[in-house]
């Protein structure tokens, strides 16, 4: 009898992801699929388009069955997703949001470190201590930002949103949460700026690929030295960072963001430290920045 070698079985791929509405212009799939790679890590990360809340509970339901190690969590389901969870950390309280999920022994844990991956990438430009903010939208990554801001040092805080049960519930977390004095501003178009403002950050939609809006900001309002900030990934430089580059102002782009709070995510995901140059040069070829 002819001896025969077993087959060799590959093991079975450690499974992460995102879910939100749209997602189809994020590049984060690529980038985390990159970085695995990298690291010699059998994971993958697949986006979930989820566009309604009763598919987001049974979504979030079936990650236990599925197998996840982890899920993102992106617009518009942050806030919407935490009473889904088993239990959520002491950011997710403070903040009111969650924008990522870790799955240990059969628990979903909710994380918000949507505000220090914005810290991170502003303080490689500018000290945020004694800024003067002010804030366009406060959704589930506007809030997180608003209060990581506030807790890093920000003087002054002011949101500026179209609904204004919203602008001021968030204003009022970011108070209670920080001592920082936050105030709502109505969103007009265009928005005018605070006298004195030294930040200005879009935390909204508009700019992200593939509609690229503008942002209606009266720039004849902001000072040429304020920093402008957007949280957009896809394109990396934003009409909103245009317009603001054109006009004078330091830029920090969303895609540097997304960068230093993919790199805490994947750490808390797989146990491994990522060294920053592999996740930068990830995201820059899923962008084709690079040739």
């Amino acid at each position: 009898m002819t001896a025969t070698t077993p087959p060799v079985i590959a093991p079975q791929k450690q499974m992460t992801g995102m879910l939100g509405h749209p997602v189809a212009e994020n590049p984060i799939d690529r980038m985390f699929d990159a970085v695995y790679a990298h690291h010699g890590l059998h994971w993958q990360f697949w986006k979930n388009d989820v566009a309604n809340e009763a598919d987001l509970a049974l979504a979030v339901r079936a990650l236990r069955p599925l197998g996840y190690r982890g899920m993102a969590v992106t617009v518009p389901w942050k806030v919407a997703v935490m009473p889904l969870l088993d239990e959520v950390d002491d950011d997710v309280r403070a903040i009111g949001a969650a924008n990522y999920i870790t799955i240990r022994d059969g628990r979903l844990t909710g994380h918000n470190n949507d505000g220090k991956g914005v810290v991170k990438a502003i303080a490689k430009v500018a000290p945020l201590k004694g800024q003067r903010v002010v804030m366009l939208g406060a959704g589930g990554a506007g809030r997180a930002m608003a209060v990581e801001l506030a807790w890093a040092g920000a003087a002054q805080m002011t949101l500026v949103t179209r609904r204004e049960e919203q602008g001021r519930e968030v204003a009022e977390r970011v108070r209670a949460a920080s001592g920082v004095p936050c105030v709502w501003q109505r969103w007009d178009s265009p928005v005018r700026l605070p006298a004195g403002t030294t930040m200005l950050m879009n935390a909204t939609h508009l700019g992200c690929a593939p509609h690229l809006e503008p942002v209606p900001v009266d720039w004849s309002t902001v000072d040429r030295g304020c920093l402008a900030v957007d949280v957009i990934t896809n394109p990396r430089i934003t009409p909103f960072l245009e317009a603001a580059r054109a006009h004078g102002c330091p830029i920090v782009d969303g895609v540097e963001m997304l960068v230093q709070l993919a790199m805490q995510i994947f750490e808390q995901w797989t146990g491994v430290r990522p060294e920053e140059a592999v996740f930068q040069r990830a995201v820059a070829e899923a962008l084709g920045e690079r040739g």
